[in-house]
């Protein structure tokens, strides 16, 4: 379900996918350091935008380094570290460690159950030191489970379970910002499950899975209607970040909210209407 919130690389300056790719690189190197060599295997662009924006809202002293890698391992590249990367990794691995099972649990893939065996040790450790965030993934699992269980064709339901989970993850500190960080998360967290669920549509459609767009997709203008709903959750996630005093990293995050959050939807897109081109001939 990951990997929604990235950049539009296209649209962003060339010193600007550099500060990302650090970022990026960051993550990953936390992950490495603080939970071992196959916890990388989880890192997603999700937490790599929350690392920048904890660090562009904080502000917090950063350092940059020079690393090898196993996927680079003739050339240095850059890092960027903080407390920020290091909790976001530390939130990557607890969200990734769920989606790996449920990949096990609901489509019996092999590689969900091995890589959530791989690192449930990092896992129950992380999970000990963010016990609010920990009780948050277990609720949000067990109310989407019951929602699926049901049937539940409220499309507002279960992206708002999602929602809650990453609320609960953008609001590092319990400080000013959690409730603005909150909603921020919350409006993020219904986008990037309802883009799976529009994504996987037909998919879910053929094999009886659980989805809440299946009615909605036999309408003519599913994939209209659909964008209109993601468009106001984008809307309200950017109007809620304009309200944060960030200045340090604000090209890269804009560019992520504007743009890059719908380019898994624009290339599906493409892609359906490619494959109805073909049919109508």
């Amino acid at each position: 379900m990951f990997g929604t919130i990235t950049v539009n690389v296209d649209e962003l300056k060339i010193k600007d996918y550099k500060v990302y790719r650090a970022f990026y690189c960051g993550v990953c190197q936390e992950l490495k350091e603080c939970h071992g060599q196959i916890a990388r295997m989880t890192l997603t662009y999700d937490m790599t935008f929350l690392a920048i924006l904890l660090s562009g809202l904080y502000e917090g002293n950063s350092r940059t380094e020079k690393r090898r890698c196993l996927i680079h391992p003739l050339r240095r590249h850059t890092c960027i570290r903080n407390a920020y990367t290091a909790y976001a990794a530390d939130m990557n691995l607890l969200l990734c460690y769920y989606d790996l099972l449920d990949d096990w649990e609901d489509e019996r893939k092999l590689s969900g159950l091995l890589g959530s065996l791989a690192v449930r040790r990092a896992f129950c450790r992380t999970a000990r030191r963010y016990p609010r965030q920990y009780r948050a993934i277990r609720r949000y699992l067990k109310r989407l489970k019951a929602c699926e269980a049901a049937g539940s064709t409220d499309i507002d339901l279960a992206a708002g379970y999602t929602g809650d989970l990453f609320a609960e993850i953008f609001a590092m500190r319990n400080d000013s910002w959690r409730e603005l960080l909150g909603r921020i998360g919350f409006q993020l967290g219904k986008f990037i499950y309802l883009t799976d669920a529009w994504e996987d549509v037909e998919r879910d459609e053929k094999r009886g899975g659980y989805n809440p767009f299946l009615s909605l997709s036999r309408r003519d203008n599913f994939d209209r209607e659909a964008e209109k709903i993601l468009l106001l959750m984008a809307s309200d996630a950017a109007r809620e970040f304009e309200k944060l005093p960030i200045t340090e990293y604000v090209d890269i995050l804009r560019n992520i909210l504007y743009c890059g959050i719908w380019n898994k939807f624009r290339g599906k897109k493409k892609d359906r209407e490619g494959k109805n081109s073909v049919r109508s001939l």
